[in-house]
């Protein structure tokens, strides 16, 4: 499991789930992140990536396979890790997919376009209890399929 470390509400959670169930788990963002605090677990290690645009995006995105189990809220992001044929899952628990990805880079995009002219756009909705319950019974579905088929990725 790879999960894009940059500002993820669901961390231990996730961590958790996935060394209960076996699978290894890496994490990816900068140093602003203290992602070292999960280091000493076992079946944990981190990827740092220099502070930037999209540093962590494209550090993970190189190290998925077909399979793969990826945490992130960065629609872009999702949309690369589709295309490599692995699974994706938000913090609050939504699974994009192949079926709606293009709406989804669609609405993000218009967002861009009216906040670039000036305009506001609302903001996500506060990460509540309810988000990270609805994440920890998703994830647990995703990886008792996923387990089912074997990811074989060694998370080069």
């Amino acid at each position: 499991m790879l999960i894009d470390g940059d500002a993820c509400p669901v961390l231990r959670e996730a961590v958790k789930i996935a060394s209960i169930r076996g699978f290894p788990v890496v994490l990816v963002g900068n140093d602003t992140q203290n992602l070292g605090r999960f280091a000493p677990l076992n079946g944990v290690s981190t990827i740092e990536v220099p502070t930037g645009r999209d540093s962590a995006d494209f550090a993970l995105v190189t190290r998925v396979s077909p399979d793969d189990v990826v945490i992130t809220d960065d629609i872009g992001l999702a949309s690369m890790v589709l295309g490599r044929k692995a699974r994706v899952i938000s913090c609050r628990g939504h699974e994009f997919n192949n079926k709606t990805i293009d709406y989804d880079l669609h609405f993000r995009h218009l967002g861009q376009k009216i906040r670039r002219s000036g305009g506001r756009t609302k903001g996500p909705a506060p990460f509540t209890a309810e988000d990270r319950e609805k994440f920890v019974v998703v994830l647990k579905h995703i990886l008792s399929e996923v387990k089912k088929t074997g990811s074989k990725n060694q998370y080069r």
